[in-house]
Formats: structure tokens, sequence, C-alpha cells
């Protein structure tokens, strides 16, 4: 008897437990909730020889930074693999495992082409995709069109599919088609709630349209169906913690850190804790809120040893906020130094723009606010080629706007905001923009 995925690809397993597992599994990998690596394991104690449960029991194992058995799973899957699976099943397992390996041209490059012949193959799709996917860490300025791109040319195969709506609403979302992108996102949402990631893509829209109330209250209402383990909670949280400083509540925002973010109870995984501890508590200092002492150098401590060399620019961006908010030059310039080598080889596809954000930030973090808009200036509207989300990086709009207000100029920082206001209501941006006037 052959068996099959949920979208109605072959698996080479002889065994319904180990099938059942994995379609179970796969649904919970896709909606970023909890029990996805159980289900796996248990497709692997059920068939040791199925290749496709060992590589995305892998491929959880990167998100948490577990590159050694990761790496170790993978090329067993590639073993097994050859031996019993078929061609859609050995592409599959390369990509991922090209993915796993931090190949991450190479894995892109080969996701596009696995699917183009393989279109239903949800798992590689899910590898161009969101803020964290191999499109955002290409290093391309173009990287939200791509995903909307891809989306629609294979919706056909797809229709109302969970999974693809909330992946096509996000795309829609990011690449400023908001209306559209909320309305997708939430029929999303309303074929299956428990899905991470479709609260994550609805936040967003919220987000971006200005929503903010009504994301809290989304938060509220639905953060106790997932547990405290899964990897979007904390993040999803600090969705609230941006919504209360744009109201200015920065005790409300502290509060949120303390109870999920803070190092010492967060179960995000690195680069999610890393990236988002870092940028709420810098906004809370560029914003004028006072930072309690002990959380930058208890925060930096945790990401240093998460990210002690150079990786992926959004990564390092992060760790220079932390460079620079603790005043550790020779960290930063050592961090830079690996960055501008790589970038004179040609090996930093995002740019020139990372190193600019470097010396930016620690300019801004010196008070020396000037030399930040000189540093920034150059390279202001490249800052989409260190990927994540947009809401992640107005950290950096926020960062310049303060600059340009603190060091006199007004004019500048008076279009940026009326902009922003043009384009979603904020009441911060409205604060800001009514003490220039």
């Amino acid at each position: 008897m052959a068996f099959e995925d949920r979208y109605g690809l072959t698996l080479s397993t002889t065994s319904s437990e180990a099938a059942s597992a994995y379609r179970e599994g796969m649904d919970l990998l896709l909606a970023a909730w909890t029990g996805a690596a159980e289900a796996f394991e248990q497709a692997i104690a059920a068939d040791p020889d199925f290749a496709l449960a060992h590589i995305a029991r892998a491929r959880i194992h990167t998100f948490y930074q577990q590159g050694d058995v990761a790496r170790k799973k993978a090329a067993l899957a590639r073993e097994l693999v050859a031996r019993n699976g078929d061609e859609r099943e050995r592409t599959h397992v390369e990509t991922l495992a090209l993915a796993v390996e931090g190949q991450l041209p190479a894995a892109l490059s080969s996701a596009l082409k696995h699917i183009d012949a393989h279109p239903r193959d949800a798992i590689v799709m899910s590898l161009p995709m969101g803020a964290f996917g191999l499109f955002a860490f290409s290093g391309m300025a173009d990287h939200d069109q791509a995903r909307v791109d891809l989306c629609a040319r294979y919706a056909h195969h797809y229709g109302d599919d969970w999974w693809y709506l909330y992946n096509h609403g996000w795309a829609l979302t990011e690449n400023n088609d908001v209306r559209n992108g909320r309305a997708v996102t939430e029929r999303a949402f309303a074929l299956r709630e428990a899905n991470a990631n479709a609260v994550h893509a609805l936040l967003h829209a919220m987000f971006e349209d200005g929503s903010i109330d009504d994301a809290d209250a989304l938060v509220d209402r639905w953060i106790p169906t997932y547990d405290r383990s899964g990897i979007l909670h904390g993040h999803i949280r600090w969705h609230q913690a941006l919504g209360a400083l744009e109201h200015g509540d920065a005790a409300r925002a502290l509060s949120i850190y303390a109870e999920v973010l803070q190092p010492s109870v967060t179960h995000a995984p690195p680069l999610n804790a890393v990236t988002d501890g870092a940028s709420l508590l810098w906004r809370l200092q560029a914003y004028g809120h006072a930072v309690p002492d002990g959380l930058w150098s208890e925060a930096d401590e945790f990401a240093q040893r998460a990210f002690p060399r150079s990786s992926i620019p959004f990564a390092d961006v992060h760790m220079a906020l932390f460079a620079a908010a603790t005043h550790n030059q020779a960290a930063l310039e050592e961090r830079l130094a690996t960055i501008e080598k790589r970038l004179s080889e040609g090996k930093l596809p995002a740019g020139p723009v990372v190193p600019g954000l470097f010396r930016a930030m620690s300019a801004f973090a010196d008070g020396d606010y000037r030399g930040c808009v000189t540093h920034l200036s150059p390279v202001f509207d490249e800052v989409v080629r260190i990927g994540g989300s947009h809401a992640q990086r107005t950290l950096v709009e926020d960062t310049f706007i303060v600059a340009l207000m603190k060091s006199g100029e007004l004019s500048r920082a008076r279009a940026l905001l009326d902009a922003r206001l043009h384009r979603r209501p904020s009441p911060r941006d409205t604060r800001w923009l009514a003490q220039q006037n």
C-alpha cells in the first residue's frame, strides 16, 4: 500500500504509523505549532529508514542552532533516500540538507527548481518564504516581490489550503498590498486557528494598517492556546510590546520583555531570542525610555554565546546593537572587520548596507546623531537586503528619524514621518511629527 502526505505526494515508507506521524508533524511544522519534533521522532521510531522524517527533524534542529546533530541527520537522510526514495524525495532531501548545512544560495536554487517540478511539496516551498526564509536572507532587494510572485505562480495548486493562504497573505502584506494581505491571512486563520504562523502574519498586517489595539486584543485572546515552548510564542508577544511602545507605554513593553523575552525565561530559538530582545531594548532607549540596569549586559552575554562569530547579516546587525549599546567597541570592530572582508571578496550578498548599519548604530549609541545620519543616509534605501520583516526593519527607520530630529535636520525628519503616516496610522509618529512643528 502506498502512503501519501496531505498534499497527495507519495511517502516511501511501508509503515502506516510512520506515515501518519509524518503527516501530523508536517502540519505542526507548517503551523509553527508545538509537537512537530516529537511527531517526526515517532515517525522515525516506526520506520528508521524513512528519510523524509529524518530531514524534517534535522530542519527543526537547525531552528535551535543544534548544528552538529542537524548535519548528521541530514547526512543520514541523504543515505536513506538514495536507497529507498523516489526522485521527488531525493531532491526534497537534498534541498533541505543544503539549507541545514547553511548553503543558502544553493538551497534557494534547489528549492525553486524542485517546486517547479513538485509544486505541492509544501515543506520545500516553505523554505523561500517568511521573514527568515531563503528569499529574505538572499541579499535580494526585491525579495518581498519574489515571495508574492512565487505564491501567485503556484496558487492554483493549493486553492483554499490554510498553509498556502497564510503565506500568500503575509507575502502580500510585506509587499505593501496590506488590504489584500490581511484579507487572505484572515481566511487562512479562519481555516485553522491552531496556526501560529497565521496569527503572526495577521499581526504584521495589523501593524502595517495601524490596527494596534486590534492586534493587542487578538494576542490576548489567542495566546493562551499556544504553549510557551512554541517557536513563535515570544515573538508574538514582542509584537504586543511594539504596540505598547506605539502608545508610549514603556512599562508594559518592559513587562512583556521580563515575561517572555529575557534570556533567563525565553523558550525561543536563538535567532528569534537575540533579535527580538536586542530590537526591543534598542527601541526603548531610542524612544527616550530608560532601560533598567543590567538588561543590556545580560542579553549581550546570551547573544555572544548564540552568535560568537559573524553569520547572516540580519543576526550581525542585531549583534551590532549589542556592541553599540554596551559600548563594546572591540566587539563591534572585530565583527565589522569580518563583514568588510566578506564584502571585499564578493561574499556578502546584502552588500554595503551591513557595515553601514554597524557604523550608524555605533554613532547613535555614542550620541553622535549627525554621524549616524551620515553613515545611514547612503544605505537607508537598501536596508531591505538584510532580511527580516518590515516591522523588524522599522527599527532602522526609527533610529534614522530620531537621529535626524536630534541633529536638527527637522525637514528630513518631517518628510519621513509624513510618508509613514500616509501609509499607516501611528500614535508615536503623530507625537513625533507634532514635536517638529
